[in-house]
């Protein structure tokens, strides 16, 4: 029986260890700039920002139709009871048009509109400048979003890699501890401690991981993978990033380069075009039209070619038309007034960002710093516990500052790319 049961194991772990190559080969690890690119092609909002630049463009399309004549054809037919007209004449009643038919072909080319179809084309071209600079900003959060899903998943790995050393001293503090209890060297108490930091250690691990489930699956869900099936490909080697001084730009330098700025300035664009408009509407319009016409209403074809000018003016339009520019000429104000404000809102954003970029490079330097001070005292502490001259609450004191000097860096670490990101986007790169 137990040779049966020894067999079956040993069978267990083969297939186990035969089936982890599969599982490992099946999760792919990419890179940041991977991550970016898969987003860029499989998220709703550059799909959904790809189809609003599209109908743009058939919007314009639209509009440029409007240069060509309008070609229209109508027909009618009909039969009655009884002429359409009857009279008398010498006695006879006589009865006309109790069936015929009547069609034709008419075309209209508008001559001058007011300048509304040459304005309403420069409008959708602006309509389409403006859906293609915000494809650029769906792109631009987009990149910020993945980054930031990105260094989440890296930071908190880091932490679990933080947790998993600091576990396996506490490891080998625990044997050196029994081994001291069981000599009749320390306290039993001594030992309680370690064991209860090692309980503490493995409740931090399982929330760790399951807050790096929850951020893999954003990602993975972000970039369009399952979650199981996507890993990161990036560890912190405890370096400090290159200083952010050579990405410097001055913020009057880089307006001009930031879509947000682009967008004021369509917006005052198109509401110029729409108060030129307003005006095109109250001015004259002169069209030429002509078609050829056919009917047979007394029983014989009758075709004949018909043309002419129409100039229409609106007189009583006016009235209402004035009150329609001078509201078209207020929101043109309110444009420009927009611009100015977000133009001065973008260079503080412009400040504030670069301000809070050099604030994160230096708390990683800081962190760094931290790091080697926790090192060290760490090491300080284990040999004067050793020795017995601290306690145990000292050394596992020590061991906490070593922890969170560590998960301090990452953090900072990751804050400070997700941060570098920011200002390159509020810089227009």
């Amino acid at each position: 029986m137990n040779n049966s049961l020894y067999r079956i194991n040993r069978l267990m772990q083969a297939l186990v260890f035969s089936l982890l190559p599969l599982c490992i080969s099946a999760q792919s690890r990419y890179t940041l700039d991977e991550c970016v690119e898969m987003a860029l092609q499989n998220n709703v909002r550059v799909r959904n920002a790809e189809n609003d630049l599209r109908m743009a463009k058939e919007q314009q399309k639209s509009a440029f139709t409007r240069y060509f004549p309008s070609v229209s054809a109508t027909g009618i037919g009909f039969l009655a009871d009884k002429g359409l007209l009857e009279t008398d004449m010498g006695g006879q009643r006589i009865s006309l048009l109790k069936n015929g038919l009547l069609g034709g072909m008419s075309a209209t080319m508008p001559v001058f509109a007011g300048g509304q179809i040459v304005q309403g084309n420069k409008l959708a071209k602006v309509n389409v400048e403006v859906s293609r600079l915000r494809h650029r900003q769906s792109e631009d959060e987009v990149r910020l979003t993945v980054e930031q899903y990105f260094w989440q998943v890296v930071m908190l790995k880091e932490k679990l890699r933080t947790l998993d050393a600091v576990q396996a001293q506490l490891e080998r503090i625990r044997q050196d501890v029994e081994a001291a209890v069981e000599a009749g060297v320390t306290n039993r108490n001594d030992l309680l401690q370690v064991q209860l930091r090692r309980n503490e250690m493995r409740s931090n691990s399982i929330s760790v991981k399951n807050a790096l489930g929850v951020s893999l699956s954003l990602l993975g869900q972000y970039i369009g993978h399952a979650s199981d099936s996507i890993d990161v490909a990036l560890e912190l080697g405890g370096t400090l990033p290159q200083n952010p001084g050579h990405l410097y730009r001055s913020p009057q330098a880089a307006l001009m380069l930031t879509t947000e700025y682009h967008l004021l300035e369509k917006n005052v664009e198109a509401n110029r075009l729409q108060y030129r408009m307003a005006v095109g509407r109250n001015l004259p319009t002169v069209a030429l039209g002509g078609g050829y016409m056919y009917d047979n209403l007394m029983d014989r074809d009758h075709s004949f070619w018909i043309g002419g000018l129409t100039v229409s003016i609106p007189l009583s339009g006016w009235w209402g038309g004035n009150h329609d520019i001078k509201r078209q000429r207020l929101q043109l104000c309110n444009a420009e007034n927009l611009r100015e404000d977000q133009s001065q809102l973008l260079l503080i954003r412009m400040q504030n960002s670069w301000n809070a970029l050099t604030d994160a490079y230096q708390q990683v330097g800081i962190a760094l710093e931290s790091i080697g001070q926790a090192t060290e005292n760490l090491r300080l502490q284990s040999d004067y516990y050793h020795a017995g001259t601290c306690t145990m609450s000292d050394l596992l004191e020590a061991q906490t500052l070593y922890q969170q000097s560590r998960d301090r860096y990452v953090e900072s670490y990751a804050q400070y790319e997700v941060k570098k990101r920011e200002y390159l986007q509020a810089t227009g790169r």
